[in-house]
């Protein structure tokens, strides 16, 4: 290689930190690619904005479409972000220019990943978006090459910063015996800039599940499907919750979920408790970790930084090493000619224990109707946790069950709902086993 030119689109966090990189990395980058690797265009809203990097003679374009067709552009960077609008309008620009796209955009290839994949196939060009999941975990190159000898049958884990830290904190609080509501974290990891002034995308599970579609389609070689995953945030999870889950062993984390079974591929996202003992519940903080479950390899853990200008903008540069090399891999692990159209596994049909919270009127009889709730599902408790209160108080209880069907303990759970002892709408989650 002689040496590849870069048009970086976008210079927020992610984009100035890139800039910064192949600026201060680049003898390293250049041995490492028997070239040089080079930022010859830009593209951002303020070209006023003071940076703390020199683009030097660098072309600054206004028009981030316009970069994306820069003759003197071998690599497009998009790193705009939003799954519609001029991000997606710079990817089919530099795609239909004949240039290799780099993206961190997970939103957006959760919704035209596809697409983009076959036209990339038709103009001979490539997508690498490695920084699009989990930051500066290299999960994507693991599974499309260092698993590729594996029939993978199923990835899950943390893919949330924020949710992570808000999980983490309220935990750590429980622990040090202070009761931390939901809110109150929120709040500070808004102030920290862990969580976004508008965080409805991270905390309702929505950021999560753009990763997960990805990482299905490389997992299994199928086409992306977001549309077909079950999505539930933490909204919901309160310190009593974060307790229970301490006494009985257990930590709460936010789980994206991809398995391949009989009857088709399911995707979740979704609260789970996972074993204290277990590796994935102590990722903690706003890192992420993965599990990969091959046939072969067995069962691998990824754990990183999910999220941060430095680490994605590394994850950015370890694609453009890979395009500058000459290394040519499938944008989901196989040709979108071999991509399946899946089927999607409904949540209903998933087996597990789960843990029900109840907050009930101390009487006598309660307990009984909410046995009977769940015996006419053929749901077995398996413990039963109350903290005792003076007759006719409201008291939490808790329970867990031995494994059951999803569609049982959700009849169960709206047969409780319309008991008169039960005041608030009956809590759930499930307990996974990983």
């Amino acid at each position: 290689m002689t040496k590849l030119r870069v048009g970086v689109a976008g210079l927020g966090t992610v984009g100035s930190g890139l800039v910064k990189l192949l600026l201060s990395q680049k003898s390293v980058i250049k041995e490492r690619c028997g070239g040089p690797v080079l930022v010859t265009a830009v593209s951002a809203k303020d070209r006023a904005r003071d940076r703390d990097f020199d683009v030097g003679k660098t072309v600054w374009h206004d028009d981030a479409v316009s970069l994306a067709k820069d003759e003197n552009v071998d690599v497009v960077c998009e790193l705009i972000g939003g799954a519609e609008g001029i991000a997606l309008k710079v990817c089919e620009a530099a795609i239909g220019s004949g240039k290799h796209v780099v993206t961190a955009n997970k939103a957006m290839l959760a919704v035209h990943g596809t697409r983009l994949a076959k036209s990339a196939e038709k103009h001979g060009v490539e997508i690498h978006y490695e920084a699009a999941v989990a930051g500066g975990i290299p999960i994507i190159k693991a599974m499309r090459e260092g698993l590729s000898g594996n029939d993978v049958t199923g990835v899950l884990g943390i893919l949330n910063g924020t949710c992570n830290y808000i999980l983490t904190n309220m935990h750590d609080a429980a622990l040090a015996g202070e009761s931390r509501d939901f809110e109150t974290v929120l709040d500070e990891a808004q102030r920290l800039g862990y969580a976004e002034a508008d965080p409805s995308t991270d905390i309702d599970g929505i950021d999560a599940a753009h990763k997960l579609a990805i990482l299905t389609s490389v997992a299994f070689g199928t086409e992306i499907d977001f549309g077909s995953i079950h999505i539930e945030g933490i909204r919901h999870i309160s310190a009593v919750d974060i307790e229970y889950a301490i006494e009985l062993g257990y930590r709460v984390k936010l789980l994206a979920i991809a398995r391949k079974g009989i009857e088709g591929i399911q995707q979740r996202v979704h609260p789970g408790m996972v074993r204290e003992r277990t590796a994935i519940a102590h990722v903690d903080g706003v890192n992420n970790g993965i599990v990969v479950q091959g046939n072969y390899a067995g069962t691998t853990i990824y754990e990183g930084p999910g999220a941060g200008g430095n680490a994605t903008a590394s994850a950015v540069a370890a694609d453009l090493v890979d395009i500058a090399r000459g290394h040519q891999t499938a944008t989901f692990s196989v040709p979108t000619t071999r991509l399946e159209r899946h089927s999607a596994a409904s949540i209903d049909g998933i087996s597990s224990p789960y843990y029900i919270r109840l907050m009930l009127v101390d009487k006598p009889g309660v307990i009984a109707d909410i046995a009977a709730c769940l015996r006419d599902q053929n749901v077995s408790v398996e413990s039963m946790l109350q903290r005792s209160r003076n007759p006719g108080d409201v008291v939490p209880v808790v329970l867990t069950t031995h494994e059951a069907e999803e569609a049982s303990i959700q009849n169960a759970l709206n047969s409780m709902e319309h008991l008169r002892s039960v005041i608030e709408k009956p809590r759930m989650i499930r307990i996974e086993e990983i």
